[in-house]
């Protein structure tokens, strides 16, 4: 694929309701677009970065920096075989994996019009629709909350997830499990904890959660270890599979239970399939986590999540109207009456095709190599 020209466009979206996290809370989605011209063709990526590094080292000021000053300039006018060649090709580029993800998952939508196969094919995937989750904010009104997962309930999702950090957390898991003593619920911890805070979470095997995501630093892989050895409930890690070896390593040692594969935040859907792999041969249930992304990256998500591996746990790929009344795609990614979220192939004709007229409604900066 020859590249024949690059765009970068910051767009700006504003959440239904502010989604609060133990680091931060979100307004408003700022992210950046990936628009990639190849042959008469062109491919679409959405980088997962936040307009900090709260979640992740990097934000959307670095990736604009690693896009336009160290790849770009590097693929302009030249050849790229495909996401996994230019994946070897960037390898030399420490970290910034959110950046290199954007341009590879535009790469995946280029080979899929190139080859008339969908993404889902083109990455082994073989689920017809995939289970979805709500993931929760934290609400300062336990009420609230408790009416915001009625909600959801309601409309049938399969899995209710709540954020938690320090102060907000047992009491929290106690009045949910006193109104929905049967729900499947899970919490997130986004690395808000140590090992110091180890008594709290064996307090937590009472509450019979499906998993603790992210207790612990993500570099804690060790400590990680300790803790899912202290306790029942299994631990799910999120924030530290940024790699193959890393998940490798989490593995080996015992640090978890149940593996969160974000493809982005890995460098892209080549390295997400090589974790789900590594996961499949070693029985550890995987699922897809989402990074309350506008509707390019939710429906490459929805791909990637195709793949055989996800299927015991739903995924935080949520309808798009849970985070905004107006999306990128037509139509809006979306759910069916069995909450989960048809996955875009040959057969079924469903294609989620970019809606270029809303991105230039919310564009806020556009830059244009060629």
């Amino acid at each position: 694929m020859r590249i024949d020209r690059v765009d970068i466009i910051r767009v700006w979206n504003p959440f239904v309701h502010p989604f609060r996290t133990s680091f931060t809370s979100f307004e408003n989605r700022d992210a950046l677009l990936v628009k990639i011209y190849s042959e008469g063709l062109v491919g679409w990526g959405e980088c997962k970065a936040f307009y900090g590094p709260f979640y992740n080292p990097e934000d959307n000021g670095t990736v604009l920096h690693i896009l336009r000053n160290m790849i770009i300039p590097k693929i302009l006018h030249q050849e790229v075989a495909g996401p996994k060649e230019f994946m070897e090709q960037f390898a030399y580029i420490k970290g910034n994996r959110l950046a290199k993800a954007a341009v590879e998952n535009a790469l995946w939508e280029l080979l899929s019009q190139r080859t008339g196969k969908s993404i889902k094919t083109l990455l082994g995937g073989t689920q017809k629709e995939i289970k979805v989750g709500v993931s929760l904010g934290i609400e300062d009104n336990i009420n609230d909350l408790l009416r915001i997962i009625d909600k959801y309930l309601a409309l049938g999702y399969h899995r209710t997830k709540i954020k938690i950090h320090p102060g907000q957390d047992i009491e929290v898991i106690k009045a949910i499990r006193k109104e929905f003593p049967d729900i499947t619920l899970t919490v997130d911890a986004n690395s808000a904890y140590t090992l110091k805070d180890i008594d709290l979470f064996k307090a937590m095997d009472e509450y019979h959660l499906q998993y603790i995501e992210q207790p612990l630093g993500e570099e804690d892989i060790v400590e990680h270890s300790i803790l899912q050895k202290a306790i029942e409930t299994p631990i799910c890690l999120d924030e530290s599979i940024v790699s193959y070896d890393a998940a490798k390593a989490a593995i080996r040692l015992g640090s978890c239970k149940v593996i969160n594969i974000k493809s982005s935040r890995c460098g892209g859907m080549y390295e997400g399939k090589r974790i789900h792999d590594l996961c499949l041969e070693n029985h550890i249930p995987v699922w897809c986590g989402g990074m309350t992304e506008l509707g390019i990256g939710r429906a490459q998500n929805v791909s990637f999540a195709s793949l055989p591996g996800f299927t015991e746990l739903a995924h935080d790929v949520a309808a798009a109207s849970r985070y905004f009344k107006r999306d990128i795609t037509d139509p809006m990614v979306d759910i069916t009456d069995r909450c989960t979220i048809i996955v875009p192939d040959e057969e079924n004709g469903i294609r989620y095709n970019v809606d270029e007229k809303a991105i230039d409604d919310m564009t806020v900066g556009h830059w244009i190599f060629r």
